[in-house]
This record gives C-alpha cells, structure tokens and sequence, in this order.
C-alpha cells in the first residue's frame, strides 16, 4: 500500500453524502451564527457578556467542524469497499486475542466518521491495532502495543469487504 493509499480515507458512497450534507448545512449556517455574533455585539460590554462569548465558541466549533469535513471529504476515496487479499481500509475485520482464542471480536477498519451507518465498532487504520492488522492475511498473528504499554497479540479469522 503506497502512502497516499495510506493517507486517504475510505466512505461509503452513504457515508460520504451524509458528510457533505453537514457541510453544507454548516457552511449554510455561517450566515445566522454571524447575525447572532452581531446581535450579541450590540448588547454592550462585550468582556461581560456571555451571550456573545458563547456565539463566538460556537462559530470557532462550526469552522472547526468545517475544516474537518473539507480535509475528509478532499481526500476520501469514495465507492465500494477495496477487495484485496490483505487487509486495508474499508474491510470488515475478525480476530481473536491470542490469549483468549474462543471469543473473536469483528470490527471494520476505516474512518470513524462512517460508524453512524453500521452497528459495527469502527478502527480507524491509524490506531495501534490499524497499523498492526494492514495488510496482513487470514491465519496471521500480528503483535501491537496497547496505549497502557502492554504487548497485545492478535490472530486475523478472516476480513471482507465492508457491505454497508
């Protein structure tokens, strides 16, 4: 995997067209959280008045939330699940922990953003477990370190492309 395959984001073409609708509904909205901001303004004092420091920490929210989904969108790869032979983003993934081998946890590897369409746990390909399990195969064993320092051991059951 090349690393601008690394870097970009896998969505459904659902996930993607919910994402722009909140987009565009932000950027919709810059026009009234201004007029708030304006209204607030006019109230006097500006260093005592909480209505117009609570207008202005949501607008730098809004742009924020903006910033975000322009980056995600820009460089997301958009359409059907990848079909590989390795695990990547946008593959249903299930493994067991080497220390518990009867209970196997399913999960999909992708953008966290798309965990609102599937009752799926979402990981994102940059966690510590993401990193591990790329690209790696059926039967495989891979070894990653859990954010307590621990070294956690993992065995891939099997992956698939994501349906959803």
């Amino acid at each position: 995997m090349s690393s601008s395959e690394a870097s970009r984001t896998w969505l459904s073409q659902d996930a993607h067209d919910r994402l722009q609708a909140e987009l565009d509904a932000l950027i919709a909205g810059r026009p009234v959280i201004a007029a708030e901001i304006n209204a607030r303004r006019e109230e006097g004092d500006l260093r005592e008045n909480g209505g117009y420091h609570a207008a202005r920490e949501e607008q730098g929210k809004q742009e924020f939330r903006i910033r975000q989904l322009q980056e995600l969108l820009r460089t997301a790869q958009v359409g059907e699940a990848p079909t590989a032979d390795k695990i990547a983003p946008g593959t249903v993934v299930t493994i067991y922990f080497d220390d518990d081998q009867t209970d196997t946890e399913t999960f999909l590897l992708g953008s966290r953003e798309i965990s609102s369409t599937t009752d799926l746990t979402v990981y994102s390909p940059e966690s510590a477990l993401g990193k591990a399990i790329l690209g790696a195969g059926p039967g495989q064993t891979v070894t990653y370190t859990a954010p307590s320092g621990s070294d956690i051991k993992v065995t891939i059951v099997t992956f698939e492309p994501f349906g959803g």
